[in-house]
């Protein structure tokens, strides 16, 4: 790319959008491309191993707060703070549009992974927490606001890739290492299964 042929560039990415990558190739317009390409890679690549992690999580608090109030559709009993509660209405809404189903599994599946991650928070952590949700990290031994910093690290990275938005200033390694921390914590097994189709290392070392 030289300075008569990088319209298209701007043209395509907006120059909003390449900015931090210029910012991070001293102006250099294929660089920039080229950075911005590779930031795409990486966040495919962290698509499973935030799917598995979003989707575990999920799955294992809701198995234990199901549980612990004795019915499926526990978020009608369960002690939610207002931005829980209106977490909530908001997947109730999805699930009773026309033409959607209205399980409790599927409002499970509307819920958010931010609001997985609020139950962790200190507010719950007497009523949710102690009685029900420590069980659902089986193999964690740490403080509970040490791992909700870990889960909302995660949260964190993951909306940034779900956004379409640039990750390569980030600490992607450690934010790897943390995954499957949270992997180990949840199930002996879960790391095992996921590490041979996990293509993050790889494309790390791409840069």
């Amino acid at each position: 790319m030289g300075d008569n042929n990088d319209k298209w560039v701007y043209d395509v990415l907006s120059e909003a959008r390449l900015a931090p990558y210029l910012a991070d190739c001293g102006g250099d317009v294929a660089a920039a491309w080229h950075l911005h390409a590779w930031n795409i890679r990486i966040s495919a690549a962290f698509f499973p191993v935030l799917q598995f992690v979003e989707v575990a999580l999920r799955n294992k608090l809701n198995r234990e707060l199901s549980a612990r109030f004795g019915r499926a559709n526990w978020w009608s009993v369960a002690p939610l703070n207002e931005h829980g509660e209106r977490l909530v209405k908001h997947a109730l809404e999805k699930v009773s549009a026309p033409f959607s189903s209205q399980s409790a599994n599927d409002v499970v599946a509307k819920l958010t992974f931010g609001f997985w991650v609020s139950l962790i928070s200190q507010t719950y952590d007497r009523t949710l927490w102690v009685p029900a949700l420590h069980r659902a990290f089986p193999h964690y031994r740490g403080r509970r606001d040490v791992l909700h910093a870990e889960l909302r690290q995660v949260l964190g990275l993951r909306n940034r890739v779900m956004h379409h938005e640039p990750i390569h200033r980030h600490d992607l390694a450690a934010s790897h290492a943390t995954i499957y921390r949270l992997f180990g914590y949840m199930s002996s097994d879960l790391a095992a299964a996921v590490r041979p189709t996990d293509e993050v290392p790889r494309v790390l070392r791409l840069r």
